[in-house]
């Protein structure tokens, strides 16, 4: 992977970013729940009586560089392309709905609602995931079915449900027959035409500038002690210790990027078994979503079922659901009233502050 300096991340978010870690157990597959080997520190599962609080520390520091894939490294022109593809309702077919409209930088790039709303003003059937530091994320959606984020942006384009566009009609009829789209792409990709393809990689290029801004929980990482509340850091304690939140919600983003049932999907809504309608565990498993931002973002799960954190933490704290493709990492917790509220004051910690983002001048 080639890398963009920090310089760039910071001209385009606003946004301030220190050193990843994510620690996987030899031969563990993120796709199928049964591999995770529970002697390892995919999460740490300690009492907090044995937990050395400066060693954890050191598995949330942020990442220096952003990561881009060697088959679409960054450059200035791709991504302000994918800026503008971003924000513009002309991949709609109604011309109303825009990338933004789901992924809105003022909502911590969600849209806060229960379950996106697409272009007939209906309810669609799975949240709008935020897009923050989806960089590191491999294979997004709620299930994963995307193979990496390139793969991402026609799905909602060609969506009838969705933005209701053609392929035909997005790069033929609409973005060709307007000089400064036809200038742009040449800007980025060194010739005038305009493809499907390179939509994609202008908008995955964009989207990886998408960096969640300091918090801090992070000012509190980096030796600022006073950063957080003594209730807070006792909330990061049992977060790794007995509430067991970092056996998914690992690392400097919160997420160990896998799938598992936690409680939430029902009925049809059976998750990444989609994909693999034979594992038992895979059934109602849905990503672990990053926990920056989080106490911006309610409602919360993949369907918006969950109204608030103290009602993310009475799930975990209860189990969950009691079934076969329950995740092994969840069981009733015995939280107590206090340490609940532990829990969410180190919750409150991941938010930055919101910061005004600027919306591109549209070509016409």
């Amino acid at each position: 992977m080639r890398q963009a300096p920090l310089a760039v991340a910071i001209l385009q978010m606003g946004a301030v970013v220190g050193a990843l870690v994510v620690t996987l157990s030899s031969g563990a597959s993120l796709s199928d729940e049964a591999s995770f080997d529970r002697t390892s520190l995919r999460g740490v599962l300690l009492p907090e009586a044995t937990l050395d609080r400066a060693s954890l520390q050191e598995k949330y520091r942020r990442p220096a560089e952003i990561p881009f894939p060697e088959d679409n490294p960054y450059s200035k022109a791709k991504s302000h392309l994918g800026k503008l593809l971003f924000f513009d309702p002309i991949l709609s077919g109604s011309q109303t709905r825009s990338c933004a409209t789901c992924h809105n930088p003022s909502l911590s790039w969600g849209d806060g609602l229960p379950r996106a709303v697409g272009e007939k003003q209906e309810a669609l059937a799975l949240r709008a995931p935020t897009l923050l530091d989806v960089a590191w994320m491999p294979r997004p959606g709620w299930n994963g079915h995307f193979r990496d984020l390139e793969a991402v942006a026609f799905g909602p384009i060609l969506s009838p449900g969705n933005m209701n566009m053609s392929e035909e009609k997005a790069v033929n009829e609409r973005l060709s027959a307007i000089p400064g789209y036809v200038a742009a792409f040449e800007a980025a990709f060194g010739d005038k035409a305009i493809t499907r393809r390179k939509i994609e990689l202008a908008l995955a290029t964009f989207e990886r500038t998408i960096v969640s801004g300091e918090t801090a929980f992070d000012r509190w990482i980096n030796g600022e002690e006073s950063a957080i509340s003594a209730a807070a850091q006792r909330g990061f304690d049992l977060f790794n210790g007995k509430a067991r939140c970092s056996s998914c919600h690992s690392g400097w983003s919160f997420t160990d990027f896998s799938f598992h049932d936690i409680g939430t999907g029902k009925d049809n809504d059976i998750g990444r078994a989609k994909l693999f309608p034979n594992s038992v565990k895979l059934r109602y498993a849905f990503k672990t979503p990053t926990l920056r931002d989080v106490a911006r973002r309610a409602p919360y799960m993949h369907d918006g079922s969950v109204p608030t954190l103290e009602a993310v933490i009475d799930l975990y704290d209860r189990g969950g659901v009691d079934r076969p493709s329950r995740s092994d990492r969840i069981f009733p917790l015995k939280l107590t009233g206090n340490e609940k509220s532990d829990l969410i004051a180190f919750l409150q910690t991941l938010s930055g502050s919101p910061e005004p983002y600027p919306v591109p001048v549209l070509p016409r």
